[in-house]
C-alpha cells in the first residue's frame, strides 16, 4: 500500500502550548504515512520573526506541500492565523481537511465549524485523538 502524504497543521506563532501533542501526533502518523510538516512538532523549534526571506521561504514551501499532500490534518485547539490560512488554501486546492480540537479548551472559529467542507473532530483525551487519527489515516 502506498504511503499518503499528510500535511499536519498546528499553531506555531499563535502559541506553542501543544507542541508536545503535535510531536506525538506526527510520530503516530509517521508509523504508516509521510508527514510533510514535521517541524510543527519540533520540540526545539524556535520562532523567528521579521525576516522576510525566511518567511517567504516558509510560505513557498508550505503552499507547495499543501498542493502536494493527499490530506490535511490540523490540530486547532490553539488559534492560529497561519493554520486558518492553510485550511482555506487546502480547501481551495480541494484537499481533504480534518480538523481536531478540544472543545473544553477552545471555542473553534465559526469560519471553520460553519464550513461544511471541513471534517470536524472534537476530542477530549489524547487516546480519543489517536483513535480519530487512526480512522482518518485508514480513509485518507
Amino acid at each position: 500500500m502506498m504511503k499518503k502524504k499528510i500535511y499536519f497543521a498546528g499553531s506555531i506563532r499563535g502559541g506553542q502550548t501543544d507542541t508536545q501533542l503535535y510531536h506525538e501526533m506526527i510520530e503516530y502518523i509517521k508509523q504508516t504515512d509521510i508527514v510533510l510538516t514535521e517541524q510543527v512538532g519540533d520540540l526545539s523549534h524556535s520562532v523567528r520573526e521579521n525576516d522576510f526571506d525566511i518567511e517567504k521561504q516558509i510560505y513557498d514551501q508550505d503552499t507547495a506541500w499543501l498542493r502536494e499532500c493527499d490530506a490535511v490534518i490540523a490540530e486547532c485547539t490553539s488559534p492560529s492565523l497561519g493554520v486558518g490560512y492553510e485550511l482555506a488554501y487546502a480547501e481551495a486546492h480541494q484537499k481533504p481537511v480534518h480538523v481536531l480540537y478540544r472543545p473544553e479548551k477552545t471555542n473553534l472559529s465559526a469560519m471553520i465549524k460553519g464550513d461544511s467542507y471541513f471534517i470536524i473532530h472534537p476530542y477530549s483525551t489524547k487516546e480519543e485523538a489517536f483513535a480519530i487519527l487512526r480512522l482518518i489515516l485508514r480513509s485518507a
